[in-house]
């Protein structure tokens, strides 16, 4: 196979949900630049879902701005995903491309301009439709897995997040995850290599058997095959989140201290229930948002109970349509 001489260079060098609502952008790219290879700067973690965007042809690892990119070869259009500037566009600017599409910022050009309140998936759309690419901030869906999910039909429990200021109790978590159980669902606990101890803590409250904590055994790859194979999904506003929406999965979603007009689901897919209270704050608080807090056990569970429903009447709709 021929290689293009051609190459594009996206900056993205955050984490799982941040890649995600990057997808309609990275396609908008893949369509308006036949021919062209297309390098994805991003934690090398992320490079199996990057791939199976089809917008993305190989990751070059990065993770964060404090390091000089890797060099990439000759880059034709750099792409700032990542933010407005300046760090973000001075990295970019270093692999000396022919033309930078960033957002407005003093010494980088004239992008446009940068809205705090935009969705994040919008943000980005705009961006790239400001130099000419077309693209549709729906296009979030991504194919099913090959990989065989590790428990086919659970539901999903993850209690992380970033920061504590997303991260609803475990006992609250747990309650969930107990009521379900009781009412015959199979129910596993997820989380990354840090949240083993939250994990194992929110599976012992449940009562569940420990072969339901999955904490530090779902490798990206495996994760993903497990929230598309999942009855449903109930997490925080975090990268699980947006799995769920990629794989139009059912979910259950609790928000703060960011509203779900940034970062939730699309509000018309009917198979993602969304709990804000209204409280806005820091998203990288130390303590738990208090609208957060106001969302109870109870009415996670019911909301749960009723998502499940829905998705039994709603029949099969996953999948790209």
């Amino acid at each position: 196979m021929a290689v293009s001489t051609r190459r594009a260079l996206a900056l993205r060098a955050l984490g799982l949900g941040d890649l995600l609502t990057a997808v309609p952008a990275l396609r908008a790219l893949r369509r308006g630049l036949p021919g062209t290879r297309i390098t994805l700067a991003a934690p090398a973690v992320l490079d199996p879902l990057a791939r199976a965007t089809g917008a993305v042809d190989d990751v070059l690892p990065v993770d964060g701005l404090e390091q000089p990119l890797p060099p990439a070869g000759p880059v034709d259009v750099a792409v700032n995903l990542h933010g407005r500037g300046p760090q973000s566009h001075r990295l970019l600017a270093a692999s000396a491309p022919r033309t930078l599409m960033a957002f407005a910022c003093p010494g980088y050009g004239d992008g446009p301009g940068w809205d705090p309140d935009e969705h994040e998936v919008s943000r980005w759309c705009r961006l790239v439709a400001a130099f000419g690419f077309d693209a549709d901030p729906a296009d979030l869906d991504l194919p099913a897995p090959a990989t065989a999910s590790p428990a086919p039909g659970a539901v999903v429990v993850h209690p992380g997040a970033a920061s504590p200021a997303r991260r609803w109790p475990a006992e609250r978590f747990a309650a969930v995850a107990s009521a379900l159980r009781d009412g015959g669902e199979r129910v596993v606990v997820t989380g990354g290599p840090g949240e083993a101890d939250l994990a194992g803590r929110v599976v012992r409250l449940a009562g569940l058997d420990e072969t339901a904590d999955l904490s530090g055994r779902t490798p990206l790859r495996d994760l993903a095959a497990l929230v598309a194979g999942a009855r449903l999904v109930i997490c925080g506003d975090t990268g699980v989140a947006h799995l769920a929406t990629a794989f139009r999965t059912p979910s259950v979603l609790l928000f703060g201290p960011t509203p779900p007009g940034r970062w939730g689901p699309p509000t018309d897919r009917a198979e993602h229930h969304v709990m804000w209270t209204g409280h806005r704050g820091d998203p990288h608080g130390r303590v738990p948002c208090p609208g957060l807090l106001d969302i109870s056990a109870d009415q996670a569970i019911e909301a749960a109970e009723k998502a499940l429903v829905n998705a039994h009447e709603r029949g099969p709709t996953r999948g790209p349509r």
